[in-house]
């Protein structure tokens, strides 16, 4: 029996890898281990390992990798977590190690295999951003043996990072997995657990760009001076806890004594979908107006460069706009006036599936741990 070991740090990845550890736990020739740290261990952001262990997987370990109040020491966090999930491995002896995106959680997972001559299975690499995520991305596929991507662009980049052709498999975003499934939350269940009185309301989600940080009090300030001055109703969800989230909570503050604001340190990721299923739109830069509204033909107000190179025009559910209040009004505008159809350019819903077959490929077991860089002619 194989050990497979998932690592999970924030309640946005755990939405991508939650339909795969389910799969990876009933299937009788795995064992499931889930390393949990990161955000999900700090109260200021909901304590959502909670979610985790609600979902009810055997072997679960906790492991706090910063203080809240440290946040901003990406690097430290970084340290802490190698040292934490290199112990963890030594005790466990996973015989393969399954990291998703472009965290610092993830880079340590990629760290500890490579170094512990691990396996490791990289979720949704090759893709850009207009942040140190970028890089963090592809340090991650350097030292990864396998690559589940989303897309053939996301393939193509692998490719071009001297990756071999056969560790590259396209099998969407995981996600989707759960978007598609029959067991969501209603709207009033959603509404009954987080109180939400709001008929009709939209969603804002905002995190720093950790290169932008110098510019970051005037971006948010004009960000929540436009919400406000749209007169509509809003359900926010904290950042992440990147350098320059404290400057994001201080300006969110605005919201507190606002009859049209309600703001969660996190939210669970089913009801979370509800919320986006039944928004008039999402705003922000978060990766789930480019990833997860147009499944449901919801309008995404993509503001700033963090998801820069992530959507193209063919993605005409999302506006892209700077950080300026008369801009932000304008494209709320347009977002309301605009109904565009449900659409998915990231997977049929079942990477869950793709993900088993993978596993069972005798292929993954064999490939040797050396890895060799593969050179394109150009």
């Amino acid at each position: 029996m194989k050990k497979i070991l998932f690592l999970t740090g924030t309640r946005a990845d755990y939405g991508k890898l939650k339909s795969l550890m389910k799969r990876v736990e009933t299937d009788s020739h795995f064992e499931l281990h889930v390393f949990v740290t990161g955000m999900h261990m700090l109260s200021k952001y909901g304590s959502t390992y909670h979610e985790v262990e609600k979902d009810g997987f055997k072997n679960i370990y906790k492991y706090i990798n910063q203080k809240s109040s440290s946040h901003d020491q990406m690097d430290i966090s970084l340290s802490n977590t190698i040292t934490g999930l290199s112990n963890y491995c030594d005790e466990v002896k996973p015989d393969l190690i399954v990291v998703h995106g472009d965290r610092s959680e993830a880079l340590a997972g990629a760290i500890v295999g490579a170094f512990n001559n691990i396996k490791v299975m990289h979720i949704e690499g090759g893709e850009v951003s207009g942040t140190i995520d970028e890089s963090i991305r592809h340090a991650i596929t350097k030292m990864a043996h396998f690559h589940l991507v989303a897309n053939d662009e996301a393939k193509k980049r692998i490719l071009q990072l001297g990756e071999k052709e056969e560790s590259v498999f396209v099998f969407g975003s995981p996600d989707l997995d759960i978007m598609y499934s029959d067991t969501l939350p209603n709207m009033d269940e959603v509404k009954d657990k987080y109180e939400i009185p709001f008929e009709t309301f939209s969603i804002l989600m905002y995190h720093p760009v950790t290169t932008e940080v110098d510019q970051l009090p005037q971006k948010v300030k004009n960000v929540v001076d436009a919400v406000i001055e749209s007169g509509r109703q809003y359900v926010v969800i904290y950042p992440n806890n990147d350098h320059g989230s404290d400057v994001i909570l201080k300006e969110y503050s605005r919201f507190e004594t606002h009859p049209n604001f309600l703001v969660y340190p996190s939210m669970r990721f089913e009801y979370f979908l509800t919320l986006l299923k039944n928004c008039d739109f999402i705003i922000g830069n978060s990766s789930s107006g480019i990833r997860e509204a147009c499944v449901y033909g919801k309008m995404a107000i993509d503001l700033g460069c963090r998801q820069s190179g992530r959507y193209s025009e063919e993605n005409v559910n999302i506006l892209h706009c700077d950080e300026d209040t008369s801009q932000i009004l304008a494209s709320i505008q347009t977002a309301l006036e605009t109904h565009p159809d449900c659409a998915s350019y990231f997977g049929d819903g079942k990477s869950d599936e793709k993900f088993i077959d993978i596993l069972n490929n005798s292929t993954v077991w064999t490939t040797e741990i050396q890895k060799r860089f593969n050179d394109i002619d150009f």
